[in-house]
This record gives C-alpha cells, structure tokens and sequence, in this order.
C-alpha cells in the first residue's frame, strides 16, 4: 500500500451523515446503561444490538427532515393514541413514533445473527425476505434459500465501502495505516491481543497493548482503526476530526518513555516489525474480490485475523517500554564495570508473572551510548535467531531517574560457574559438543548481524532452562549475553580505551 494523500470519500453514499449526534447505541457493547442518561439498554428485537430507548425517542424528535440517517429494520404500532392512525409504516425513522417504535436490527452496528422469536414469525420472515435485496440502493444480494446465509447480516458491496491508507504521524513522523469501517464497530476488547480495551471517551477506545486505536463518528456511525500513535482522527464521511492525544496523556507513561531518542528506537521498531506484517493489501484485495455483498460477521473475523497476524508475527522480538510498577522482589544479584544487575519478578495485566534481569548502566539518568548501543546490539542481533538472551525492553526506577534493561532471566547462571560445579559430570558426546555448537550459533547470528561482540568470555555465556517442549530444550539453552560493548564491522573505534575482561584479553591488545 502506499501512501496516500487526501481523497473524497464516502463509505456510506446512499446514507447521510446525521445532523445530530447518534447518541442512543453505546461504543462499548458490554455496557448495559447508557452513559447519556442512565437508562438501561434494551435489545433490538431480532438481534443482541443494545440501544437506548429514551436518547433514540430525543434523537427522532430532533430530526426535522426526511434525509436517510439510519440503515435500520423497524416497526411500530400503526394505531398508537400518540398518533394519528396511519395506514403504512414511515420510510425513515425518524417520522416513526418514539413511544411505539420496536427497532428489529440495525445494519450499521455490528452483530452477528439474528435470533428467532415465535412472538413475531411473519415481521420475522418478512425480514430475511427483505434482506434478500438491499433496501438502499435496490440490488439483488443474494436470491438462494441456505439457511445459514439467510439469516447472517448481509451488506451491500456498493452501499458500505470499506477503504485504507497511511497517514503521516505527526508523533513518530513516520506513516502509520488507518482502515476505514463503514459501520459502528462497539468491540470491547482488542482484535489483535483479546485484552480490554481502554474507553477514553464515548466514541474513542485503544489497546495499550498493542497500540491500536478505534475512533467511531457519532452523525455517520462509521469507525477508523488506527495502528499506532497520532494526534487525531478524521471520519472520512462527514470530515469531523477528534483529537486522541488529550484522551490517553494519563496513560503516556504505559506507552513512551519520554526520552525523545529511546522512543524514536521503540516505536520504529513497531513500525519496522508490526505494521510490515499487517497484511492490509491483502485484506482489501479479499473485499474487492466480493461481488454483491458482505456478511458483516465475517468480514470481522478477517480484521480479527489480519490483527492477530499484526500482533503475533515476530511479536516476542518487538522491546516495548515498560512501566517500573511491573516489578516487585527487586533484588541486586551483581555488579560489573558498566553498571548493576538485579533480578526481579514482572507482573502485567496480559501475562503470568515471570523472573527478569534489570540491568542498570552507570551514570544513566540520560540514554548513554552503552545503553542505546546495547539496545540497538540486541534487537538486532534477535532478529536473526533465538541464540542471544532477549531484551523485552526498557524501563526507568522514576524515583532514581535511572533507566534500565529488562532481560530474559537466565536461571542456570554463567558457563564459568556452570563448568566449575559440572565438569566432571559432562561427556564430549553430549554436552560439551551441544554447548560448543549452541555458542558457535549465537556468534553467527552475532556476525550474521554485522556486530563484533568485543566483550566475549564465559561470564557472557548464560544458561537458560527455558520451558519449551522436551525435543527443543537443549537446542536453545546456551545464549550469549552483554552485548553493551559490541559495534558494527564497519566502524572503526578511534579512541584508545581497552574493552573486555583481562584474563581474556590477547596480550597483544596492551602493547597499545
């Protein structure tokens, strides 16, 4: 996909964009109240669609004109006393009466399928019959008698377009793709990771996870999918635009750190690694390729999918910022020239609690070049292959103003100590071969990466005893580690300092 500049647009052109905002359906579809005026919810009838009945009867009263706002199946009581006797239901809703009105399903809010009552079989039957052709634009969608597609919600390919594009973050500086729904999408958890998401308004809501954002507008019932972080959103019906940002500034620490380089680093990495892999193009080809129209259900099983690919692809190479209130049982296991080492235990809202290393640099209440260098060493040297001890990120003790690697906790410590309690228990047939190999693996992938290590020694050499299937348990145990010191082949150290551990130090390095 490539980037694309401003371009009229209109996902929905046979409805138009409501004068007034449509207040009566909530964002949220886990709410049973609505946040305008308290009410309880009620169902459509034909559908699990929540709406609220006393904001839907302020919504008909404030319309005045006979524009299509709503794409909606509905009934109402043709002999109610609030009304004159009519002898046919309105074509728009708005003409209908709100204290007799029975909403049946709206088009534009997503749900799954209809439900059957026996109470009303005929207003049932006559709405799967009108389901057979668009009742917009009068198209012919589907004429066959299979049960299963009779009675899913059925979108016209020509009524309801759905769109994409990249948009230049003014954040990152960087473009970030937006997919337009021409629908009301009232999800309550995240399509890539299944967690909650996070309700900032009453039309906007993101993942902190995965940093996916869902703005929806309120006169068109329309909904963007933002992935990533900018400073707004603008509905491509009507062009109203909302900012984001002063809605999840309470939330900022969760997502950047502050320093300006480090997140440039953390957030081009998302950019590098996620949205390469989100497949859009392949999304819109499927759409395209749909002839008369889409059944609302699953055309967001494929956003679902398409999200899960963007999260799961690659996700576990991918260091994000993370707040120093994940960790408790903060403990100081070493020290070394650079800086300190504590073992801790991290505990977020989206994962089981697990053993990591913070690794503390010296002097570094300000991103030094070992930090930085360290951070970029990893990450790419981990894209290559799992024989590097993992880097889940950075972190910062707020209160010392120090930052701080958070790592893969090695439990079987360095090969030195390992050696000295296990040497002579080892054979050459078995694990010496399997440890030489393992680590002749991750210098590979060190110099496959283009780095020199510059610090390499058996203190740097970590055993991990990781929990993964029996059969894949001695292939990854032995990681190489402390990599601050390493640098690029093609970079020439112009200063005279000596890096590394003396005792594995060529004597030749101190002749000068």
């Amino acid at each position: 996909m490539v980037l694309l500049k401003e371009i009229s647009f209109d996902p929905t052109p046979k409805l138009k964009s409501s004068p007034i905002p449509i207040t009566f359906i909530s964002f949220d579809r886990r709410k049973n109240e609505c946040i305008y005026c308290g009410e309880k919810y009620v169902h459509t009838l034909f559908t699990y669609q929540k709406y609220c009945r006393k904001c839907l009867s302020r919504y008909l009263t404030g319309i005045k004109d006979n524009n299509l706002y709503l794409d909606a199946h509905y009934s109402m009581n043709l002999k109610c006393i609030d009304h004159e006797i009519r002898t046919f239901k309105p074509q728009v809703i708005q003409h209908c009466c709100g204290n007799c009105l029975v909403v049946l399903l709206f088009k534009q809010t997503f749900e799954y399928i209809f439900r059957y009552t026996d109470l009303y079989v005929n207003c049932y039957n006559n709405v799967i019959e009108s389901e057979k052709d668009c009742k917009l634009c009068g198209k012919s969608l589907y004429q066959g008698n299979d049960d299963y597609i009779m009675k899913k919600i059925k979108l016209c390919t020509d009524c309801y377009l759905i769109s994409s594009e990249y948009i230049e973050s003014p954040l990152i500086k960087k473009p970030i793709p937006i997919i337009y729904l021409p629908w009301w999408h009232n999800i309550s958890s995240c399509n890539a990771c299944d967690l909650d998401l996070t309700f900032t308004t009453d039309c906007q809501k993101y993942c902190r996870n995965c940093l996916i954002f869902y703005t929806g507008c309120r006169y068109c019932l329309t909904t963007n999918i933002i992935f990533g972080l900018t400073t707004q959103s603008r509905c491509k019906k009507c062009k109203r635009v909302k900012g984001l940002l002063p809605s999840i500034i309470p939330d900022f620490t969760n997502i950047l750190s502050g320093n300006h380089e480090l997140d440039n680093f953390l957030l081009d990495l998302r950019i590098q690694v996620r949205y390469d892999n989100l497949k859009i193009d392949k999304f819109l080809d499927e759409i395209k390729n749909i002839n008369k129209y889409f059944i609302l259900s699953e055309i967001n099983l494929t956003i679902y999918s398409m999200c899960k690919y963007y999260k799961n692809s690659q996700s576990e190479k991918i260091m994000e910022w993370i707040p120093y209130s994940q960790f408790t049982n903060i403990r100081e296991i070493a020290r070394g020239g650079y800086g300190i080492i504590y073992h801790a235990t991290r505990t977020a809202h989206f994962q089981n609690s697990e053993s990591v290393i913070l690794k503390k640099f010296k002097n570094s209440k300000d991103t030094s070049r070992y930090f930085l260098n360290e951070l970029k060493s990893y990450q790419y040297c981990y894209e290559i292959k799992h024989h590097i001890i993992r880097v889940h990120g950075v972190t910062k003790d707020f209160k010392l103003g120090e930052y701080m690697l958070v790592m893969q906790y090695a439990s079987g410590g360095d090969l030195h100590n390992w050696l000295q309690k296990n040497f002579a228990n080892i054979t050459w047939n078995k694990e010496k071969l399997m440890i030489l190999w393992q680590i002749s693996e991750g210098l590979e992938t060190i110099h496959k990466a283009d780095y020199i290590h510059r610090d390499f020694h058996s203190g740097n050499i970590l055993y991990h005893n990781n929990s993964l299937q029996e059969r894949y348990k001695e292939r990854h145990q032995w990681l190489i580690g402390d990599l601050g010191l390493s640098q690029p082949v093609n970079i020439t150290s112009s200063n005279n300092e000596i890096y590394g551990v003396i005792p594995y130090i060529a004597p030749e390095i101190f002749k000068g």
